[in-house]
């Protein structure tokens, strides 16, 4: 068998039905064989968006995003996307060709060391140099990205390689990957401590999300009747119309999950990294406040000063142990009624209607018209904190967004691969004009695969963030952050065959996202919004609050 049938064969074993990319001329032998493959191709218009798309994927669906791009620039524009999963820890499968190992070092035409350049961006990295490995890399590889930490993992595929022959029967080999490193010794010290407790409150991340852990956390929250505070990762980890899910916590998190972290007395944290963008500044934890950590990943696992206790497991494992030690629930206590006081006065007001539009009432009108297992993808800036911010949802799988390395331009490719794998579900992609111009060729692949994605397009004329950043704390000095020459948004959409709506006015929503979304093809809903409007509120990341730095609240909000 030749190797780029191998390839394709070994990738089918593993369940990939659909993988995103672009051919070149040392991946010819694979695109050969996909012809008579079970796989599906998605031809995708950037090979960046390749990796946004197969991210997407995986975020939606738990599966192994594939994507495949030729040697030398191929590879390199896939680097984006793959750091941005890797930040994310979302499991995926990069397949790059390389020259012939003959010529590797040579400085051959579209050579490039991709290997040392995805070294410290994906979890495990092979070069092929023997057609007989290559069942050892993918199958092992598919298991270190779904182990532990997830995250990508790259193959290097010299053309050689592809053509070389190799004998069936090797495709049959198992390469089990080695359990990760567990240890929950110290879950009696981390039961006794929740119990102990008179104010716990629990900070949810990624880690559960991935882990599947959205009943154990409800479950656990409701034994304590504890908080659940979320970083952008784990939005919806519980439904957010729970009385104890507070939301997002952050620069521009809720302000009742920062004063609930900031009152709680003991800290569970599932699956978070305690990042500069989720606790803003250290010191404004108080010293005896303790941390409970329970991470999958050593390296974070304890990383805070204030951990009490460590334990390092998947989360879901881990917090059914403390569901078991814990035992029955607390009744109401003076924390309860604390936390739905702090609940109740941060509601926002977003139903805004004033003209020019406001992006709150934007998401306000697309609200409405989301059906309740809709997901919700979002670009980056201050369309993603928007929605993160006012969007309500019931399940952390229905909200992707791009959160540790934060790409501009992830959103429109990333709900493609979504849509893809969920054709029957309403698919929006909340945007920027900024980071919808990095991307839009992709209506070409949506066009092209019948995938009618909605994008809701915050159109103020500015790179919204930084600008946001120039006017609060550069004395308004706007450099290099008005859009100029924004094309009409409307007629690219259509110069693709997709369809589109300028929408000036705030009765003007209701209908358009209606008609966006009872469309066949890809749509584009162009929000005109209030370019003065900021993202509120908003504390400077690794700046504490009480320093005296500028802490802006949102006018609409009691908070």
């Amino acid at each position: 068998m030749k190797g780029s049938k191998a390839i394709l064969e070994l990738l089918e074993g593993q369940g990939v039905d659909v993988m995103f990319g672009y051919p070149g001329g040392v991946t010819i032998p694979i695109y050969d064989e996909l012809l008579g493959s079970k796989i599906h191709h998605v031809l995708v218009r950037h090979e960046q968006c390749a990796a946004h798309m197969a991210d997407g994927y995986s975020r939606s669906t738990g599966r192994t995003g594939v994507c495949i791009a030729t040697s030398g620039p191929g590879a390199t524009n896939l680097v984006t996307g793959v750091a941005t999963a890797y930040a994310d820890s979302s499991p995926m499968m990069v397949l790059t060709g390389q020259v012939a190992t003959g010529l590797i070092g040579n400085n051959a035409f579209q050579e490039a060391d991709i290997f040392s350049l995805m070294m410290p961006i994906t979890k495990h990295n092979y070069r092929v140099l023997r057609t007989n490995d290559l069942p050892e890399a993918i199958k092992r590889g598919m298991g270190i990205a779904n182990s532990g930490r997830k995250g990508p993992v790259h193959i290097d595929l010299p053309v050689d390689v592809q053509r070389g022959e190799i004998d069936p029967k090797r495709l049959e080999e198992e390469f089990p990957v080695p359990a990760p490193f567990e240890d929950f010794s110290a879950v009696l010290d981390a039961i006794k401590v929740l119990r102990d407790a008179e104010r716990p409150a629990l900070l949810v991340g990624g880690g559960a999300r991935w882990s599947g852990a959205s009943s154990e956390v409800q479950r656990l929250a409701e034994i304590l009747m504890a908080p659940v505070i979320t970083t952008i990762m784990a939005k919806a980890i519980i439904p957010e119309d729970h009385p104890l899910s507070l939301g997002m916590l952050g620069m521009h998190g809720r302000e009742c999950s920062r004063r609930a972290l900031l009152e709680a007395d003991v800290i569970l944290a599932i699956g978070a990294r305690f990042s500069d963008r989720t606790i803003g500044f250290d010191s404004e934890m108080s010293k005896e406040t303790k941390v409970v950590h329970l991470d999958i990943d050593p390296m974070e696992a304890g990383k805070n000063p204030r951990t009490k206790v460590r334990l390092v497991g998947d989360a879901r494992k881990g917090l059914q142990l403390i569901i078991k030690g814990l035992g029955r629930s607390r009744e109401g206590s003076a924390w309860s009624r604390r936390i739905k006081e702090l609940s109740e006065g941060c509601i926002c007001d977003i139903d805004i209607d004033e003209d020019p539009i406001k992006p709150q009432k934007a998401v306000w009108e697309l609200r409405k018209v989301l059906a309740p297992d809709a997901f919700v993808v979002t670009e980056v800036g201050q369309n993603q904190m928007w929605a993160a911010h006012f969007m309500r949802l019931r399940h952390p799988y229905q909200f992707i967004t791009s959160g540790g390395m934060g790409t501009m331009g992830f959103g429109f490719p990333a709900s493609i691969g979504v849509k893809y794998a969920h054709r029957d579900k309403q698919v929006v992609d909340v945007a920027g004009d900024g980071s919808f111009q990095m991307v839009f060729q992709e209506l070409a692949t949506a066009m092209s695969e019948e995938l009618p994605v909605v994008v809701c397009l915050l159109n103020n004329g500015w790179l919204g963030m930084v600008k946001q950043w120039q006017k609060l704390q550069w004395d308004r000095r706007y450099s290099s952050t008005e859009l100029r020459n924004n094309p009409d948004f409307v007629k690219l959409a259509q110069s693709f065959g997709a369809e589109g709506v300028t929408v000036t006015r705030c009765s003007e929503l209701n209908d358009a996202f209606k008609a966006a979304f009872a469309s066949d093809v890809p749509f584009v809903v162009d929000v005109r919004t209030d370019p003065e409007e900021d993202m509120l509120p908003m504390l400077p990341g690794g700046v504490p609050s009480t320093s005296g730095t500028i802490r802006k609240r949102c006018r609409w909000s009691q908070c």
